[in-house]
């Protein structure tokens, strides 16, 4: 008696995502597993595949998205799934969709308009509510989700344009305790967008506190990407230091007319030298 599977893929050309070089099998499934990898010749499949000449590997993982709305507004998820992509991290550079308690103000201050421009959509008062909407109404991807620092500013405060108070940074940091309870994964800050650009170091390092006890993730679109890259990259180091948690460095370049001979040494430093070298 063959054996059989729901799914029979023939001849394909496996990347496995273990490092290992690629190499031709069969793979059968049965149910939501995969239960066989190699020469099924013998094997039969409820559904049969040809792969003949084609790839199969594991779902990518798109890691730094703003897929927090498109996951419900829009959850056949096209445009990441007709790219092999299966799993989505949302709430990334500061922004997310919850929590928000009160209406979100219109116009909607940007970056927050990146995820909703009518503002509709900050309708989840927890982040626990957000996270239940996403089980109700399941997208065609898997996701994991940052609580974004300039979402809880706007939250928190009545001007963006300062540093936060010890009463709104307590504010946040119950805010951040309560998504990380619920199921967020880390942190996420924008420091590069006028809405947190405020924000000081140790306002960071104090909201970002609580996820700390849940073994979250601090992920930063950092203040500077060219003249004080190395600065913010000191500064975002420090964060994740004094919190005591991994950092993720969303956007890791270099970028400006100055730095395009690269970075040996800070900016200033490197002007000075070839300032010198021209004199002489």
């Amino acid at each position: 008696m063959p054996q059989g599977f729901d799914i029979l893929i023939r001849k394909a050309l496996v990347i496995d995502g273990t490092g290992a070089e690629r190499y031709a099998a069969d793979v059968g499934v049965s149910g939501d597993r995969i239960a066989a990898i190699g020469n099924l010749a013998g094997a039969r499949g409820e559904t049969e595949i040809d792969a003949t000449g084609l790839i199969l590997a594991p779902g990518f993982i798109d890691s730094h998205t703003h897929d927090d709305r498109i996951l419900l507004s829009a959850g056949d998820m096209t445009a990441k799934v007709s790219q092999g992509v299966t799993t989505v991290v949302g709430g990334n550079c500061g922004i997310s969709l919850a929590p928000m308690p009160e209406p979100v103000r219109k116009p909607v201050t940007p970056p927050l308009d990146l995820l909703d421009e009518t503002g509709d959509w900050y309708r989840y008062r927890t982040f626990a509510d957000y996270l239940s909407a996403l089980e109700e109404q399941p997208a065609a991807t898997n996701s994991a989700m940052l609580v974004g620092h300039t979402t809880l500013r706007a939250i928190a405060m009545d001007d963006l344009n300062r540093a936060a108070t010890p009463a709104e940074i307590a504010a946040m940091q119950a805010l951040v305790e309560e998504a990380m309870q619920a199921g967020a994964i880390g942190v996420s800050t924008g420091l590069a967008y006028p809405p947190a650009q405020a924000a000081t170091t140790e306002e960071v390092i104090e909201v970002c506190r609580p996820m700390a006890a849940h073994d979250g993730l601090y992920a930063t679109h950092m203040r500077d990407e060219g003249d004080h890259t190395m600065e913010s990259l000191e500064e975002s180091f420090r964060i994740a230091s004094e919190v005591g948690v991994q950092l993720l460095i969303s956007h890791h370049k270099l970028a400006g007319v100055n730095n395009h001979a690269g970075r040996s040494k800070p900016w200033p430093d490197r002007q000075a030298d070839e300032g010198a070298a021209r004199l002489s």
